[in-house]
């Protein structure tokens, strides 16, 4: 019982990640053997602000290696966030938070999204890049929700 109850606890100082849900994707690059190279588009929903949606586009690779989950995605990656209700905060935001992450190769390499909150112009401003445990890369992309109200419905 002590044992549970200290893996409970554990878990609830974890950071809330969310997940993604696949939306579609398209073949780049055709390979013989193996899934062909492509981009995927995904949808999560923040975990902390209820109202908003982010769509992710990203580069999977395929061939023998990327079908084992061995190959190393490209840095390539792209998002755009949406109001999609009445924005309202399910918890309190910190600068930077990590809101979504995805491994990209069998182990060193992570693609994850963060989120800023500008309060002078009362936006959400999310960015997307992939680091590496020795070297990340440069490559970002970002998106900015002006929060607003949100029509009442009739």
């Amino acid at each position: 019982m002590r044992m549970a109850n200290g893996l409970l606890g554990a878990l609830l100082i974890l950071p809330v990640l969310a997940s993604a849900e696949e939306i579609g994707e398209v073949s780049t690059v055709f390979k013989w053997m193996g899934p062909n190279d492509k981009i995927v588009v995904e949808a999560f929903d923040d975990p902390k602000v209820q109202g908003v949606t982010c769509y992710l586009s990203r580069a999977k690779t395929g061939g023998v290696k990327g079908g084992l989950g061995l190959a190393e995605d490209r840095s390539d990656a792209s998002i755009d966030c949406r109001q999609t209700g009445p924005i309202s905060f399910t918890g309190k935001l910190k600068e930077g938070e990590e809101v979504f992450k995805q491994r990209t190769s069998l182990v060193f390499k992570t693609m994850q999204v963060v989120r800023f909150f500008d309060q002078k112009r009362n936006a959400l401003v999310y960015l997307v890049y992939s680091d590496r445990v020795i070297e990340g890369s440069p490559q970002n992309s970002m998106a900015a929700i002006p929060i607003m109200p949100w029509p009442a419905a009739k």
